[in-house]
């Protein structure tokens, strides 16, 4: 197991040892003792994704890595280049399967971190062994960006009219158990796998309603054209080419136009629009659930480098 630490490793972590697996993370150096309290019950590797990584027996390795900004030095060392020394040294190891997460958004690859994750998908696809790529909707951590906002009485933040995306968001342990069943159920194998969590798919829009329901407060919405970001995406991509700092910053603005103009959801590339219908869903958990959580203190948010506000 590769990315042990993060949310989504975490969890899996969690899911396997439920099940009855044997699992081994892999970790960066020196960083077990900080992770104890995720690791307990496994056996812990600690080694950097590099050419010298050596696994040992090994039937089955996850990879839930995934660079941490985005941009494309960090993807292309992270999600291409750490897992294809993952993936030769599962081979070596004499693994039979690797399990990927993925993500739902490289459908429509216009971002440097997206290309890098299907090159590697391309490299997994061809090296002979069997294969999961799960490519998830949006992440319940990815949408809870706002609830302080709102806690504290100030709009609910959209682009356009709030309804020009929508998305079927899963939950981290929905998501584990997911991947962990791809590892006996063989419909999934040898196959992309886009995944959402249950129930229909969610505006932003319907998003803030939920939230100003639960907090008792009357709905308020402030829009921000898509104009505003693709001005500052294209002002700060000017100007890197001469502050190699502001290129960085140019992608991430980048990044943050993607998640607020495209819905993660199928997209049908027939006709290229997204289809809710077409999005597979599992598990219970709601994103609805997950903010009265956080509301009441029983739940916290850990928000990734991708979420938009």
């Amino acid at each position: 197991m590769a990315g042990a630490t993060g949310t989504i490793g975490r969890a899996t972590v969690a899911a396997l040892l439920r099940h009855g697996h044997a699992v081994t993370c892999i970790v960066r150096p020196g960083s077990a003792a900080k992770h104890a309290a995720t690791l307990a019950g496994t056996i812990v590797i600690e080694a950097s994704l590099g050419p010298d990584l050596t696994l040992g027996p090994c039937d089955v390795v996850i990879s839930c890595i995934a660079s941490r900004t985005g941009v494309p030095a960090d993807a292309w060392a992270v999600d291409h280049a750490a897992n294809l020394h993952l993936l030769d040294a599962a081979q070596r190891a004499g693994a039979d399967h690797f399990i990927l997460l993925s993500a739902i958004c490289v459908q429509k690859p216009l971002l440097a971190f997206q290309h890098a994750k299907l090159a590697f998908e391309a490299a997994l696809t061809a090296s002979g062994l069997r294969y999961s790529i799960v490519r998830p909707t949006a992440f319940f951590k990815s949408l809870s960006g706002q609830i302080e906002r709102v806690r504290n009485g100030r709009p609910f933040l959209i682009f356009g009219d709030g309804e020009l995306t929508a998305c079927k968001p899963i939950s981290d342990r929905d998501l584990a158990e997911f991947i962990t069943a791809c590892i006996a159920d063989e419909t999934r194998w040898n196959r992309i796998l886009p995944i959402g969590g249950p129930g229909a798919a969610i505006t932003p829009r319907q998003q803030g309603e939920a939230l100003f329901a639960m907090l008792n407060k009357p709905p308020r919405f402030r829009s921000v054209p898509l104009a505003l970001l693709d001005t500052i995406g294209g002002a700060l991509g000017l100007f890197g080419k001469v502050f190699p700092g502001l290129a960085t910053k140019a992608e991430l603005a980048r990044i943050g136009r993607y998640y607020a103009s495209e819905s993660m959801l199928v997209l049908d590339p027939a006709t290229a629009q997204y289809d809710a219908a077409a999005t597979p869903s599992t598990g219970a958990d709601t994103l609805f659930d997950y903010y009265r959580a956080i509301i009441d203190g029983t739940a916290s948010a850990e928000r990734g480098e991708h979420a938009v506000f």
